[in-house]
């Protein structure tokens, strides 16, 4: 197909998700437009998921559609749902010489975007602790020179200073390093899932008086690897707390009181807005 046909599929495919998503910031329309899903992407027939049902294909125009594509099916590795990350980043809103960590890259579709969205000037630390798809997103990334890719996890290490935290993983608990890394009106968006499964999206902001916490749309990601079993709680969230979550704070700087929701090894969660 001549390039010009992929270009296409592209636009449509980037107004469909920008429609979906509701986005307000069109460039992330066009950071849609211009990426090519298909780079990112285990060569076909693909196994493109939606509403639950998997089917393979080898046709392009399948894959720009707002569907998840299989990265590797046994270990539930996918290409995540297009409109959900569009949403998200509107959200947190990366701009122009800002510094993104990307947390669980994977093969670096999602980074790429966000390295468009952060351009002119900015600057992308992808982490990804599977060795295998960090090779991919490094091989994948290669004309992407504000990124950087990291085959590591980004749990329990210091991280570098960022305007965004970026989680494509669900986790029992942030790692207190993300909060650290924030800087002031910094954002961290990741999902939240105390429970394992499905939990809501948390947008974390760095404000004069700690860390708020709002609750966003529920979503189902793969476990973080190798952080669960690191992680102890001593008290878990019903689903009454889920809602009432304000604030996270880091234990070291704050200790649990009676507002507490969630209480983890190095942070917790409160009910109270920062300040009060």
């Amino acid at each position: 197909m001549p390039q010009e046909g992929f270009d296409q599929y592209r636009r449509a495919y980037a107004r469909q998700i920008a429609r979906l998503a509701e986005i307000r910031d069109g460039r992330i329309e066009q950071a849609f437009a211009t990426v090519p899903r298909e780079t990112f992407l285990p060569p076909p027939p693909w196994t493109v998921i939606s509403m639950g049902v998997a089917t393979q294909t080898s046709e392009i125009a399948d894959i720009y559609a707002n569907v998840l594509v299989a990265i590797d099916r046994e270990r539930g590795i996918n290409n995540g749902e297009p409109a959900l990350h569009a949403a998200w980043m509107d959200t947190v809103g990366p701009q122009a010489g800002e510094t993104v960590i990307h947390v669980g890259a994977g093969t670096g579709y999602y980074t790429a975007i966000l390295a468009l969205l952060v351009q002119p000037n900015g600057h992308v630390e992808a982490f990804e602790y599977e060795a295998d798809l960090a090779a991919q997103a490094q091989r994948n990334l290669g004309a992407y020179a504000s990124v950087t890719v990291h085959a590591a996890s980004a749990f329990g290490r210091v991280l570098p200073k960022a305007d965004v935290v970026y989680v494509n993983a669900g986790v029992l608990a942030p790692d207190a390093e993300w909060l650290r890394a924030l800087e002031p009106g910094g954002r961290l968006i990741f999902p939240w899932q105390p429970h394992k499964g499905w939990g809501p999206t948390l947008l974390v902001t760095r404000r004069g008086g700690g860390f708020s916490v709002q609750s966003l749309m529920r979503v189902g990601f793969i476990s973080c690897s190798g952080t669960t079993e690191r992680i102890s709680v001593s008290r878990l969230p019903t689903e009454a707390d889920l809602e009432a979550v304000r604030s996270v704070w880091i234990r070291s700087d704050r200790s649990p009181d009676s507002s507490a929701v969630a209480v983890y090894d190095d942070v917790w969660f409160s009910s109270e807005k920062p300040g009060d």
